[in-house]
């Protein structure tokens, strides 16, 4: 096939990533979209996590046994947090009640916890209870759990794409063991395509595509660890492949699959240094005030396949480290951008991302937050925990009081102007030490000046 005849086959036809950023919650005719209809029913189906699946695995040796602790799954998405809890709940015969941290609330907790009480008292039957995005709970919210955790009613199943340590609580995290998913191998994947093209009943086998093992290991690639995203793509060519050439024959080859799936994109290597160097223009951009530059690298970084969410995150840091107290707003931006692209998804999510794109490369910088957050951790480390001046203290005893706690302490608001010249709150050791130097830049202008107010007021009370 001529290159003038390849592009004229697929002219019109979207690009691979596109249709599957697209792509709804069905595919053609109405079935779910193929990631939902090839989701394993077996530990043996599942891809990947050999570390945790494998014959000495802990997670196998626990099923097999029947002997399940309550557990966080931690890992990027499309790992098969999901599927796991699921085939789990299937291969212990136990029974399975998935609940969203995001689209639930605590009324209908209440009544899936009750429902698992009766089914266990009456019934015999054992529930895991799997709260996809655990860590978008509060404190509150998370201790909800223990008691039925305790009590047997349920086994606790959490599944995270945060650091647990942060984002989970320590009384849930005492009572529940962590398990990391790791991002899905290209092998994996690989596998987990071949066997989706041949599947006749769940996967594209009645269709008769075929692709040859460099066009498969290239969407492999693409995918970048995530089962879903492999499966959508492959979906997506398949489906164009068959309303292109119909009647001809249907082979996915890498070379056709460059006419929907940019070569560029396939190069592009997420663990890879050029994933690291888009990356870093990405961020020195912004620093440096460029919207065009910084729009471009975090459009390269989308197209070629990054996850969004690791995308946002680095605008939320950004808004901190590098614009602080210039622009406190620019947070805010950040953190909307995150919520709102977890309720719209892709592709209107890429609004709001370029939306807090723009507004952070193009508001005042400042770095002062991280230089005074390095010098007091600095101080903290060489010097220890120093004592609070006592009359910094609380005096809530009769003794804390006889030992002069509280006495000396200058109430702020009782002042004309909200702070209490010559009052120091530092330990004494440290007295005149400066860890925040605000910069002229944006509201930090206004904030140095008031600072060096205060500061000009107080000197060490004799």
């Amino acid at each position: 096939m001529s290159a003038v005849a390849k592009k004229d086959t697929f002219s019109d036809a979207p690009t691979l990533l596109e249709h599957a950023s697209a792509h709804g919650k069905t595919s053609g005719g109405g079935r779910p979209p193929l990631a939902d209809r090839m989701r394993p029913e077996s530990l043996d189906e599942i891809a990947g996590q050999s570390q945790l699946l494998g014959p000495r695995g802990f997670l196998r040796k626990a099923i097999e046994s029947d002997r399940l602790p309550s557990l966080i799954f931690w890992g990027p998405p499309g790992v098969g947090k999901t599927t796991l809890a699921r085939v789990i709940a299937g291969s212990t015969r136990r029974k399975f009640v998935p609940f969203s941290a995001v689209l639930g609330g605590v009324p209908e907790l209440r009544v899936i916890l009750k429902q698992a009480d009766e089914d266990r008292r009456f019934r015999g039957l054992s529930t895991i209870l799997f709260v996809d995005e655990i860590h978008r709970f509060n404190k509150a919210q998370q201790d909800a759990f223990l008691p039925h955790v305790e009590s047997g009613t349920i086994t606790l199943i959490g599944a995270t794409t945060e650091n647990p340590s942060f984002a989970v609580n320590a009384a849930v995290l005492s009572r529940a063991k962590v398990l990391r998913l790791e991002a899905l191998e290209p092998d994996d994947l690989f596998v987990l395509l071949r066997r989706a093209l041949a599947d006749a009943k769940r996967g594209l086998g009645e269709l008769g595509v075929g692709a040859d093992d460099e066009a498969l290991r290239a969407l492999a690639r693409a995918a970048r660890g995530d089962a879903r995203r492999a499966l959508g793509l492959l979906e997506t060519a398949a489906e164009v492949l068959v309303q292109k050439d119909a009647g001809g024959e249907l082979l996915l080859t890498s070379e056709r699959l460059g006419d929907l799936l940019d070569e560029k994109t396939l190069l592009y290597d997420k663990s890879g240094e050029e994933h690291y160097n888009v990356s870093s223009a990405l961020i020195k951009s912004l620093r440096g005030s460029d919207p065009d530059a910084a729009i471009y690298y975090l459009l390269r970084m989308l197209e070629a396949g990054d996850d969004p969410l690791f995308l946002l995150r680095r605008l939320i840091i950004f808004a901190s480290e590098d614009v602080g107290n210039a622009d406190p707003r620019a947070l805010q931006v950040a953190v909307a951008a995150d919520d709102a692209f977890r309720r719209l998804g892709m592709p209107e999510g890429m609004y709001p991302i370029a939306h807090a794109c723009l507004y952070l490369a193009s508001c005042p910088k400042s770095g002062a937050v991280g230089k005074a957050w390095h010098e007091a951790q600095r101080v903290v480390r060489e010097r220890g925990a120093l004592p609070v001046p006592k009359k910094l203290r609380n005096p809530v005893t009769s003794l804390m009081q006889h030992e002069s706690y509280g006495q000396g302490y200058q109430y702020a608001h009782d002042f004309v102007e909200g702070f209490a010249p010559g009052e120091t709150y530092l330990p004494d050791e440290l007295v005149g030490m400066r860890f925040y130097q605000p910069t002229d830049h944006g509201l930090e202008k206004a904030i140095a000046e008031r600072l060096e107010r205060i500061q000009n007021a107080r000197k060490p009370r004799e």
